[in-house]
């Protein structure tokens, strides 16, 4: 059969295998396995997460401008800070550059940045990072974050009667990757660049929600301090990140609401998941569903077990034609 090779296994699968090696040398208060990382550090704690965004499998040139790049960059990474219930705080930003681009690309990638925690995360600033040269570029962000007293919340306290939340529109990226999919690329499937005149303002928004996400931020803290027993960023769609929260926390999630194929498997809304004791969600989260007792399936869908689980998996679903 021949040596695996990482286009023949998962993600899950990969991950698994890294945890493996490295084993329990975390002395995080809650390490690898949820949104982002707490340490413990003199007088509190830190929240901690990093991404990385690398050309092919997460952006392609010809669809996204340097400015949207540093937008979703530093959007996707907060989102992962808000979702342990912490305020960003800082960003460390590392970029692996082709030398071919030009100068002023970093420039108008550094605007994204700003905007975006401008926007977002007002009091959050790029702190640091690093430069380096590749034929592949590349974005790897670190996002710290603070509780400011409250407990991190994590994926694994999610408990049967409480009730199921979302914060953040669902399924409005997924429709705007595959507008960028099936209407600007070329015969030998190469994307082309976006041409905004021929698309609807609904579709514009669309394509706004992927290329330059605007996750509700303020509202980690927020579910935080009205006692969400779980919560998570929905970057991988909400079945598939339902099933983590269902599976850490021993339940099954029940989604009670009609969504549509792509508010359930699409990915990158970076919409937050929670769940509530009932009777407690607080204002800007749509009750979707409860928790039940944990039963055959991970995950519910108007009562009956999804076909799949759909969401994102970098390592099966990105086709490699690059632009």
């Amino acid at each position: 059969m021949g040596e695996l090779r990482v286009r023949d296994v998962s993600e899950k699968e990969l991950l698994a295998r890294i945890l493996r090696v490295l084993g329990p040398a975390s002395r995080a208060e809650i390490g690898p396995g949820d949104d982002a990382a707490v340490l413990a550090v003199p007088g509190g704690r830190i929240v901690a997460t990093t991404d990385t965004l690398v050309h092919g499998p997460d952006f392609r040139l010809a669809w996204t401008s340097p400015y949207d790049l540093g937008y979703k960059s530093a959007a996707v990474n907060i989102a992962d800070v808000a979702a342990m219930g912490a305020r960003p705080t800082a960003l460390l930003v590392a970029l692996a550059l082709p030398d071919w681009l030009p100068a002023t690309f970093v420039e108008a990638l550094a605007s994204g940045f700003r905007d975006a925690l401008a926007d977002l995360a007002p009091g959050c600033a790029v702190e640091g990072g690093d430069l380096t040269v590749s034929e592949t570029l590349t974005v790897a962000v670190t996002a710290l974050g603070v509780l400011d007293g409250v407990e991190p919340v994590r994926r694994s306290g999610a408990r049967p009667g409480d009730e199921i939340a979302v914060a953040g529109e669902l399924g409005a990226a997924a429709r705007g990757l595959r507008i960028l999919f099936d209407r600007f690329r070329d015969a030998a499937g190469t994307p082309v660049p976006i041409d905004r005149d021929v698309l609807t303002p609904a579709e514009q928004h669309d394509l706004d929600a992927q290329l330059r996400p605007r996750p509700p931020i303020e509202l980690g803290v927020l579910a935080a301090r009205a006692g969400a027993t779980a919560l998570m960023d929905v970057s991988d769609g909400l079945l598939l990140d339902a099933s983590r929260i269902a599976d850490a926390s021993r339940v099954t999630l029940s989604i009670d609401v009609d969504l549509d194929d792509d508010a359930l498997s699409g990915g990158e809304d970076h919409a937050l998941l929670a769940c509530f004791p009932a009777g407690s969600t607080p204002t800007g989260f749509e009750v979707i569903g409860h928790v039940r007792v944990r039963g055959d399936a991970a995950v519910l869908a108007q009562g009956a077990v999804p076909s799949t689980r759909g969401g994102w998996d970098p390592y099966a679903d990105w086709d490699s034609a690059l632009g």
